[in-house]
């Protein structure tokens, strides 16, 4: 056997391995949410064909020759009973493009389309694009915002990092073919993590937006805004309103920004988010939920303290690492919700909850006091509740019984 062949068959064999292989609802966790024991899709689920030149005479020792770094932040939607991933693939040469996967179950077994997706460019050409968000929108189209980055042309001599993010819109109806629209015009010198709002907005479309100073920094800005545009085909925001601001010690206090498009349900729209804060490690990603009001999207009713989902284990670990990033989610008809989440922009991973679980979780977990002696009081109210349905035997082994009275 030839090396060519040798690797050939090693190569399908695993990827084989990868999409048949179940996958497992791990232990009982905090009650949210189940997470799952493998990731959905990782640069290991790429067809061999897009990597690897498949002619002996060409490629004899089946060496890479478009080698695919890492896989995660996808925008999610359910289409003809096939829960389908707009991904973000990112290529050993740092560029991203969008590809869409498709599972029977949406939570393992997804396999890439043949080909990755074509996303036309506008006049001023995307030199890198991301981190899609999916709307399926009461105008009928299926619309996709995502990041588009290019080199800002102020950058002094030298400086090879410094960017403009704005978002790119794009519509389509079966994410084969997309219509590239004009960028959201908005105020702000950059726009990242911008979502479409499923529904018309005192008959206009509604954006949820994250303003920064800076293509890093949120700086003065920050915070999730809210903002109305008369026209999608020329869409643009004159005045945001920040409706869920970063704040001092919090989870998100250094940035935070939408995630997916909202789920509309009986009680308001849940809204799935990420925070950013500052650590002696760098920078920390989580993720938490909010409630608005379902005929003010723009007002926040609910807002737990904390963090819905940290990363945990092997999420830790990657290019960037200590991150979670969720940028799209599935309510199915029975309710249940799959959350699709990337991990140190590395992998893509799913957990699954329900709509009644979210509600229950984002109306009934303690908001954040702000301070040290807030919590203390919180949690000091949640055992004076929890007290009289506890038993000695309940104590750890040494603990005088008179600690219930």
């Amino acid at each position: 056997m030839t090396i060519f062949e040798e690797r050939l068959q090693r190569i399908k064999s695993e990827k084989q391995r990868l999409t048949e292989t179940p996958n497992e609802m791990l232990g009982s966790g905090d009650g949210f949410c189940d997470r799952y024991k493998f990731p959905v899709l990782t640069a290991a689920h790429v067809p061999v064909f897009w990597e690897y030149d498949l002619d002996p005479g060409s490629n004899p020792y089946f060496m890479k020759r478009f080698g695919i770094n890492s896989v995660f932040n996808a925008g999610a939607i359910k289409l003809n009973s096939k829960y389908l991933l707009v991904v973000r693939v990112e290529g050993y040469d740092r560029k991203s493009f969008f590809a869409v996967a498709e599972s029977p179950t949406g939570t393992g077994g997804f396999e890439f389309w043949k080909y990755p997706l074509d996303m036309p460019e506008t006049s001023e050409p995307d030199v890198n694009i991301y981190d899609m968000r999916l709307t399926a929108h009461e105008d009928g189209w299926i619309y996709g915002l995502f990041c588009t980055e290019r080199k800002d042309p102020a950058a002094v001599p030298g400086n090879e990092s410094q960017a403009i993010a704005q978002c790119g819109i794009a519509r389509t109806r079966d994410l084969r073919s997309w219509q590239r629209l004009p960028d959201l015009k908005t105020s702000s010198v950059q726009q990242r993590n911008v979502v479409l709002h499923p529904e018309f907005v005192h008959g206009q479309y509604a954006f949820y937006t994250r303003p920064q100073d800076s293509f890093i920094e949120a700086g003065r800005g920050g915070g999730i805004g809210f903002g109305l545009a008369q026209s999608i085909e020329n869409a643009q925001v004159t005045h945001e309103t920040i409706i869920d601001p970063k704040k001092y010690h919090t989870t998100y206090e250094s940035k935070n920004g939408q995630g997916p498009a909202p789920i509309k349900t009986r009680l308001g729209w849940l809204h799935l988010a990420h925070g950013v804060r500052q650590t002696a490690a760098g920078l920390r990603y989580v993720l938490y939920l909010f409630l608005t009001d379902l005929a003010d999207p723009a007002k926040v009713l609910y807002k737990p303290a904390g963090y819905f989902l940290a990363p945990e284990g092997i999420e830790r670990i990657g290019d960037v690492s200590n991150v979670v990033f969720s940028n799209g989610w599935i309510a199915d008809d029975d309710g249940s919700v799959f959350i699709y989440y990337g991990s140190s922009d590395t992998r893509l991973h799913v957990a699954t909850t329900s709509v009644e679980r979210l509600l229950d979780y984002v109306i009934h977990t303690p908001p954040d006091g702000l301070t040290s002696a807030a919590s203390r009081n919180t949690l000091t109210a949640i055992i004076g509740r929890n007290l009289p349905f506890l038993s000695p035997s309940d104590v750890e082994s040494g603990t005088p019984s008179d600690i219930l009275r």
